[in-house]
């Protein structure tokens, strides 16, 4: 017979407190994504040669290339099982974000006046966290790190507002292809339930400014990645290990690209 335990309150806690950060997290990139938008309507009446003396000079050019250098923060989503609260094992898991760089190659194609498509191959270095709460008071809190060394294969299509003074605003969208070539990624446990698949699919989307300078552009952009499939490999002889029902992985990148 199950007995009540205060614990499995907190749970439901936990989770509205996990909503609310997501909601925070995302509404003012979607606020930024609307105002970019209205962007070419705002400047439509001003000519397009008006102030953008270096943008002139990278108009004729149909592609360009240039490399990134990026700051990133990851984690994982975790999606807890529907018998979480049934487990003998695990009071609580908590997923903590771990910094990490990027290094990429830039290739550019533009789509007439306001549109490009870009692949940027490189490699990511990552770090995430996983927090385990057992539920035995005498058995301690156990942290489990992830180090990752991806290979990234990334396709996005960007949209670009109308120039002024050599600037323009941004936003992209597209999917990322990584593959983490650690050499303990084939086999890397979570815990005692489960493995972590080395493969992974992202959707991403971001805002950024192009700055045009004599010889390069400079454009910073600010990115949120988030994995579109289930990186848990099941232990189907583990008791708990469906405590955890899903694990998508989640990442904050400020990339800075230098392109001409």
């Amino acid at each position: 017979m199950q007995t009540f335990n205060a614990r499995h309150l907190l749970h439901l806690h936990w989770l509205q407190k996990v909503a609310k950060k997501q909601v925070i997290v995302f509404s003012p990139l979607l606020i930024a994504f609307c105002a970019m938008l209205l962007v070419p309507s705002m400047l439509s009446g001003q000519s397009a040669g008006r102030g953008n003396y270096n943008y002139l000079d990278f108009q004729n050019r149909n592609y360009y290339f240039g490399i990134t250098l990026a700051y990133n923060k990851s984690d994982y989503r975790i999606f807890r099982g529907k018998n979480f609260i049934l487990n003998d094992s695990i009071a609580g898991i908590e997923a903590v974000k771990g910094p990490g760089f990027n290094l990429q190659i830039v290739s550019n194609l533009k789509l007439g006046e306001n549109f490009d498509i870009r692949f940027l191959p490189g490699f990511s270095f990552a770090e995430r966290n996983i927090e385990y709460d057992p539920t035995r008071k005498n058995r301690p809190d156990y942290n489990n790190k992830i180090e990752s060394v991806f290979v990234e294969l990334p396709f996005h299509v960007r949209y670009k507002s109308a120039p002024y003074h050599d600037k323009r605003l941004f936003v992209m969208g597209g999917i990322k292809y990584s593959y983490d070539i650690q050499s303990k990624s084939r086999s890397r446990q979570l815990g005692t339930y489960a493995r972590i698949s080395p493969t992974d699919y992202q959707a991403e989307v971001g805002v950024g400014i192009q700055m045009f300078f004599p010889y390069f552009i400079f454009s910073p952009e600010f990115k949120v990645s988030h994995g579109l499939g289930n990186m848990l490999i099941y232990k189907q002889e583990v008791r708990d290990a469906t405590a955890i029902e899903k694990l998508m992985s989640r990442t904050f990148t400020l990339s800075l690209h230098f392109e001409g």
